[in-house]
């Protein structure tokens, strides 16, 4: 979707935005007796936008005509649990937490839709069981994500947070800082899906040598992303750099724990832009104690956010920044953008796409990629 336009541009979309404002502070009523019509009564599909979701979305969305949006900030449990009973869909992002008890009361509700990739924070078991479709956004964060792992990365192999505190403070102490280059280092990067790919192409252009492991993707594609797949051992074993970019679910929990760091070279490096938990972070601060692994860059934590005194805040050579992977105003208007469009489609046509769940034994793809 790359080459969408920008909503800004598109007349029809811009003449909601007076309509939008009134429905953030008071909703519509479900159904009118008048205007085009023809004194029917037309039933409005009502959806719920949290945690601040771009405008964008709304004007989509009500695009549409049969729709009306309330957007809020991110609700609370109790909140969630009041409100969600009026809303044919949803549209949220990763704040917001709909727990089965949430669910289980959303009478009404057809269509979650997360504004993003991970769909972590929603109980698919019970959105699955209730018969409603949970769909996300995959393409809209790729780009803003590989760009702030290269950023992540850069940042770490040249001690750049330390260097500007440093400078902050009055110093210049340039021996201090003398970091890394990633030219002619090996990089091992754990899921070649999207953002993998990408971050592939990146590193393939600082001149690193590129390998990886996933073993669902085709050597063809990592071929075209001037990578080259090999085990899961070979990647641990031979990698300078590691960055991550799965999922987190069951069989990627602690993927990366005591027993992986031990077989890493002395000296590597770890980044996780993808999701916390993937790298058990009591494994990271052991190792950096230990001096066998060089630096960690993390954007995202087990607990988020982490507590104040998280063992690894006392290291030097670590580089955080607060889940900020697909925190860019590019992403974030596609992401809200993208999922606005899949939710609307759904509700007023009937079409479903980036479906994640399945619904009576199979998964709703209509117009999927």
């Amino acid at each position: 979707m790359d080459d969408e336009p920008d909503v800004h541009e598109v007349p029809e979309l811009r003449e909601h935005t007076d309509e939008v404002v009134a429905t953030r502070e008071q909703p519509r009523p479900r159904s009118t007796g008048g205007g085009s019509d023809g004194g029917r009564g037309l039933e409005l599909k009502r959806v719920l936008l949290t945690d601040k979701i771009a405008p964008e979305a709304e004007r989509i969305l009500e695009a549409f005509g049969d729709i009306e949006t309330m957007s809020i900030g991110t609700p609370s449990n109790s909140e969630l649990l009041e409100m969600i009973p009026e809303f044919e869909a949803i549209i949220i992002r990763s704040p917001t937490k709909l727990t089965a008890p949430v669910i289980e009361k959303a009478d009404r509700l057809k269509f979650i839709g997360r504004a993003g990739v991970g769909v972590d924070n929603i109980d698919l078991a019970a959105a699955t069981k209730r018969g409603i479709v949970v769909m996300n956004s995959p393409r809209s964060n790729t780009i803003s994500t590989a760009e702030h792992t290269l950023a992540m990365m850069l940042a770490l192999a040249r001690e750049i947070p330390r260097a500007h505190d440093s400078v902050m403070a009055g110093e210049w102490k340039r021996d201090s800082f003398k970091g890394v280059e990633l030219a002619e280092k090996i990089l091992g990067i754990v899921g070649l899906g999207r953002v993998g790919r990408e971050v592939a192409t990146r590193a393939v252009a600082f001149g690193m040598n590129v390998i990886a492991f996933d073993p669902i993707v085709n050597p063809a594609e990592a071929w075209v992303a001037g990578t080259k797949m090999v085990t899961w051992e070979e990647l641990i074993t031979y990698s300078d750099w590691i960055t991550v970019h799965t999922p987190l679910d069951d069989s990627t929990k602690s993927l990366i724990g005591p027993t992986e760091i031990a077989a890493m070279k002395t000296g590597v490096f770890l980044v996780n832009v993808a999701r916390g938990g993937i790298i058990d972070e009591s494994a990271l601060a052991d190792a950096l104690d230990g001096g066998h692994v060089s630096g960690v860059a993390l954007d995202v934590f087990e607990k988020e956010p982490p507590a104040a005194n998280h063992r690894l805040f006392k290291h030097p050579r670590v580089v955080f920044s607060p889940h900020l992977g697909g925190q860019t105003v590019d992403a974030q208007r596609r992401v809200a953008t993208d999922v606005a469009e899949s939710v609307g489609l759904a509700l007023s046509r009937g079409e479903i796409r980036d479906a994640v769940n399945v619904i009576n034994g199979q998964r709703p793809s209509v117009g999927t990629e």
